[in-house]
């Protein structure tokens, strides 16, 4: 959690970048702006992301992808600031606002003092653009609801949000903490601490406690006079190593899972979470939210593709379904045959009106009695044809539906790959590789007019021994890498009947160890949707034995003469 405390500490990174201008500015995802800044020390990138999770303003080291035509406010941003002059850095004691003030040029000539106003509240986070007289030029997210007590449009004078008096424990006395957390009341302790203190977040009123009691949490009524000065003591000691920038900005994670961090070092968790040390607070944002962000700032992007995707793959499953169960339904088709059969051999001794048949089923060695329902309307010869009739109708059926099965299974297979790349797809150019894969297929229409799109090339890899190991990044990708790139004494690898990339070890004419093919194949099982999984089944065979069947969908393959590992779907 990003607090107030955390954020002045942002600030003061922030501060050397005073007198530099704005060279660019981009809009990664819908809730991410990057300025880039020069000055006499060089470029340096300002992130500022207003997501409800994920909201914060800090120094970047991150590259991001940038989306082919810029968002309507990344270019009211870029009309309004670029060349724009950092002039002053403003936060309200510890509260979760900033204020980027910028010298500019307008349209006019005239120089003019525009405002950023960096707002980190959660679900509430945003960006605002302010004029000089305090009116709001456009905010990234708008709020026009009447009942608000706030309305952030274009044109309304910006007001700050409603401000709860709390303490600034870096400036508090000894004696004045003491006596407020006298007045602490409620269950929690540390829930009382947050309420009185202002830029604290949970982890840091909880260390308070813990280096004071032993606990990481009380109630509020076991505060006794003697802990509350203990307390206060801790408070103390925080605010000096603040103020002294004896800081150490920590990161908590479990089992690679990014949990919290804070300015100060948090004991609380020792053996239980593991730790990890940075020199700057943004770097340490960086390190926090990288994983989150890049994936969000993905899924913001692409999500109407992957639901889509999703759409294709239960429409296809349940129709496959369905002919199944049709299909089933075929086997009827004998059964009719037999009964025409059988009032054939006894016309003779058959009339109009006979509601039934019972005769014996010469066809079977034993000989039983069969009852067969005939219609009283018609003639027997006319009940004879019904039942042809039916038997042919099932027989065209069964037929038809499987040959319409397979199809449905070939594509179902098909849509299941595509999904599996989406779900492992982690930069713009694969997934606007499988976007251009879906049009050509017809699942999708093409989204304006018809660009070339980035040369993806394989993921590389080197086993141990020293093959090289290509991987595949998408159906396309799959079908160049077997059967263009791959030579005929090169092995090939597969998760065997499960969604994955193609994988080729380069034998170059020798020899490949099975600790290579070993090494490949978890990379095999690694890029697939056993992505994790133990015990996966992977084929490999030499290239020449795989082929593409005629008109096939990408990535399809048959093959023969394959053998079969189990490894596990972890990278190597």
């Amino acid at each position: 959690m990003l607090d107030g405390t955390f954020l002045l500490a942002v600030k003061q990174e922030l501060e050397p970048l005073k007198g530099g201008r704005i060279d660019k500015i981009h809009q990664p995802s819908r809730d991410e702006i990057i300025l880039t800044m020069r000055g006499q020390n060089g470029a340096a990138q300002i992130l500022v992301c207003v997501s409800g999770t994920a909201g914060r303003i800090h120094i970047t080291g991150v590259k991001a992808e940038n989306p082919k035509a810029p968002p309507m406010f990344c270019m009211l941003l870029r009309k309004h600031l670029v060349g724009g002059k950092l002039v002053d850095i403003r936060q309200e004691g510890l509260e979760r606002i900033i204020f980027l003030d910028y010298d500019t040029v307008n349209e006019l000539g005239d120089r003019e003092i525009l405002t950023l106003a960096v707002e980190i509240m959660g679900k509430y986070s945003n960006l605002i653009l302010l004029h000089q007289d305090g009116r709001i030029i456009d905010a990234l997210h708008r709020l026009d609801d009447i009942t608000a007590a706030r309305l952030i449009l274009p044109g309304v004078t910006y007001k700050m949000p409603e401000k709860r008096e709390r303490m600034n424990f870096l400036i508090a006395s000894r004696e004045d903490i003491i006596a407020a957390l006298g007045g602490i009341s409620g269950t929690s302790a540390a829930k009382g601490l947050i309420g009185i203190f202002e830029g604290i977040s949970p982890v840091l009123a909880r260390e308070w406690i813990y280096k004071a009691s032993g606990e990481n949490d009380i109630p509020a009524a076991e505060l006794t006079h003697e802990l509350c000065e203990r307390i206060a003591d801790e408070i103390r000691l925080s605010a000096d190593r603040f103020l002294s920038s004896d800081r150490h900005y920590v990161m908590l994670s479990d089992k690679g899972i990014n949990k919290d961090f804070c300015f100060e070092d948090i004991t609380q968790y020792d053996g239980i979470y593991s730790k990890e040390y940075f020199e700057s607070a943004g770097k340490l944002l960086d390190s926090f939210y990288l994983q989150n962000s890049s994936e969000m700032r993905l899924r913001q992007r692409y999500s109407e593709l992957y639901k889509t995707i999703q759409n294709l793959c239960t429409r296809t499953r349940r129709r496959l379904e369905n002919r199944r169960a049709e299909l089933s339904q075929c086997a009827r088709k004998e059964q009719y045959k037999l009964y025409g059969d059988l009032i054939s051999a006894n016309l003779y001794q058959m009339k109009k009106g006979d509601a039934e048949l019972v005769c014996d089923n010469f066809y079977d060695e034993n000989v039983p009695k069969v009852t067969i329902k005939l219609d009283k309307r018609l003639t027997p010869s006319q009940n004879m044809q019904r039942m042809y009739k039916q038997y042919r109708r099932e027989d065209n059926a069964e037929k038809m539906l499987t040959g319409l099965i397979a199809a449905d299974e070939n594509e179902n297979i098909y849509l299941e790959s595509v999904l599996d790349i989406a779900d492992r797809a982690r930069t713009e150019a694969e997934i606007d590789a499988l976007r251009s894969e879906l049009a050509e297929q017809g699942y999708i229409r093409r989204q304006g007019k018809k660009e070339k799109p980035v040369k993806l090339f394989p993921i590389e890899y080197t086993s141990p021994d020293g093959f090289v190991i290509l991987v595949g990044r998408n159906n396309r990708q799959n079908d160049e890498l077997t059967h263009k790139t791959a030579e005929k004494t090169d092995i090939w690898l597969h998760t065997k009947d499960i969604t994955g990339s193609h994988v080729i070890i380069r034998a170059n004419g020798e020899q490949v160890p099975e600790s290579t093919i070993l090494y490949a194949a978890r990379l095999a099982a690694y890029h697939s949707s056993a992505r994790g999984s133990s015990q996966v089944p992977v084929d490999y065979v030499t290239a020449k034995f795989v082929k593409k069947p005629a008109g096939a969908k990408p990535g399809m393959v048959i093959f023969t003469n394959n053998r079969t590992v189990y490894v596990n779907g972890d990278e190597p």
